[in-house]
């Protein structure tokens, strides 16, 4: 079956985001599939902006949560932007692919949050240990913006895993270019 809702283009965007076209919203293959419901695109944005710029995180931790959202996922569009991201912000190819494995084979503190990510999914909650693991690495604002940052792209995964989202082009280009290592 096709996807229903395929990435609008400039010409089909709605009137009433245009403003967003030209921000985050018109960059992203995500973002324009979300743009078929006008008023969830306006009401993601401060989520969105806080995510992925006002967080207690820090570029790496919260990309350790995005990718390990992205791999419980099964977002191939998830999993392959935050490659490209977390490479971005400093991250070796090695461990970027050891946030898919088994937590033991991570650094400690990628484990705290791959775990506090792997509770959220099984469980709906962080266990006792696990939160307090994770406040003493980041905070408890740090707890607050894991758990929105794994229901945001939880949500993410849903539209670009239902809809088949394709990778947007530059990161298609740059993943054939240079595939992800684990022995970087």
């Amino acid at each position: 079956m096709s996807p229903i809702c395929l990435p609008l283009t400039d010409a089909d965007w709605p009137e009433d985001v245009a403003a967003m076209r030209e921000g985050f919203a018109g960059r992203l293959n995500v973002y324009r599939v979300m743009a078929h419901h006008p008023a969830l695109l306006a009401a993601w944005a401060s989520l969105r902006n806080h995510v992925v710029s006002a967080d207690v995180l820090g570029k790496q931790i919260s990309e350790v949560a995005i990718l390990r959202t992205g791999h419980h996922m099964r977002s191939r569009y998830e999993w392959s932007h935050h490659v490209s991201r977390g490479r971005a912000c400093g991250m070796s190819d090695a461990r970027i692919a050891s946030i898919a494995g088994a937590t033991a084979q991570m650094s400690a503190e990628d484990a705290t949050v791959a775990i506090a990510v792997d509770q959220l999914f099984a469980l709906g909650r962080l266990e006792p240990d696990a939160l307090e693991a994770l406040a003493a690495l980041v905070g408890v604002k740090g707890v607050f913006d894991v758990m929105a940052t794994v229901g945001m792209y939880s949500t993410l995964g849903f539209i670009v895993n239902t809809f088949e989202t394709p990778l947007d082009q530059d990161i298609e280009r740059e993943l054939a270019d240079e595939p992800l290592s684990a022995d970087a």
